[in-house]
């Protein structure tokens, strides 16, 4: 008579790689987690039957362990970003939610390659229980990593040319279109921007609502000027609109800082606001109520914008199935338009 040979156990390599999926999104189907789409939970569900693979209790309470803690990762390199009026306020809004939820809040910087590799270590080593993954620039490969992440990701604004399941964002186009519809409605028609970076969602968004709005008026819009969401960018890009086009009568800056460093120039030039060039900003920081003319802006709910992405979080890592949200805009008019 032959021996009995024990069946080797298939693993959980085996598992992904027969149902074409990397191997945590398949430890994330087995722990029945709710951040996975329905095509890869079928995938690797038919795996498991065609291969009987029988998970490790160990490994799965492993798996299911809390760490306590979420991340907020921003795409930058410098650590005074989070100082930024803009980020603080995100901060404030998101460490309140999480306060609730009995969660601590992790601050990461991710745009030099030893950033993201280290975002990238937080996300495969269930460091944290969630990430929230903000200004990420186009092809940021951390998009990938968050995909194939063992933990809930959030996006705090739509990455390029992608649609994350779940997101918080603002209504940035119809923001800016608002803005743009302003100084139109003011007689202003020779109407200018100054777009935030381009290989960002929110610099295209925006740039696409002062754009739909000069096209709707029978306009043609200018060429974006591109800034770096920084005050001095908003100076220099003034600066350079000058140059190329001296004939504009209104600025739309797609955010508050930008639009200080606009108001600066056009002192500087000689062409206050909003006798010469009318301003709109974006964003409604504190910086534009004190610039002088104080600085009409698009209001966003910044903290909120924070607070939502964390109780977002906070529901997928609870199990739930939450819905992306967009966050409304109003205009705020002040001195400068």
């Amino acid at each position: 008579m032959g021996e009995n040979v024990p069946r080797r156990q298939s693993t959980l390599d085996e598992v992904a790689e027969r149902a074409g999926v990397s191997r945590s999104v398949a430890s994330r189907v087995l722990n029945n987690a709710p951040h996975v789409s329905r095509a890869k939970r079928e995938a690797v569900e038919r795996a498991v039957q065609q291969l009987g693979y029988v998970p490790n209790p160990t490994a799965r309470a492993l798996a299911t362990r809390r760490a306590g803690a979420a991340a907020l990762v921003v795409a930058g390199e410098d650590p005074s970003i989070f100082a930024d009026p803009f980020f603080a306020q995100v901060i404030v809004g998101a460490s309140a939610a999480l306060e609730e939820a009995d969660l601590h809040l992790m601050l990461c910087l991710a745009a030099s390659d030893r950033g993201r590799k280290r975002v990238a270590e937080l996300l495969r080593s269930r460091g944290a229980d969630g990430v929230m993954l903000m200004a990420l620039r186009e092809g940021d490969p951390l998009a990938r990593v968050a995909e194939d992440a063992e933990m809930p990701v959030v996006f705090g604004g739509r990455p390029v040319g992608s649609a994350p399941r779940w997101y918080v964002d603002v209504d940035n186009a119809g923001g800016a279109r608002e803005a743009t519809e302003h100084l139109l409605i003011r007689g202003r028609t020779r109407v200018a921007t100054i777009c935030g970076r381009l290989d960002t969602e929110v610099g295209r968004a925006r740039y696409r609502g002062y754009r739909d709005a000069m096209l709707a008026a029978g306009l043609d819009p200018y060429p974006p000027q591109e800034g770096d969401f920084t005050e001095p960018g908003g100076a220099a890009a003034m600066a350079a609109l000058l140059a190329d086009h001296p004939e504009v009568d209104a600025v739309f800056a797609a955010n508050d800082n930008m639009g200080a460093g606009a108001l600066r120039t056009l002192r500087e030039a000689g062409r206050p606001a909003p006798a010469d060039v009318a301003v709109v900003g974006f964003d409604d920081l504190t910086v534009a109520r004190i610039t002088d003319p104080p600085l009409t802006t698009v209001h966003q709910p910044i903290k909120a914008f924070g607070r939502e992405m964390a109780r977002m979080l906070v529901a997928l890592i609870n199990g739930q199935d939450p819905t992306p949200l967009i966050l409304p805009t109003r205009l705020v008019i002040r001195s400068s338009a």
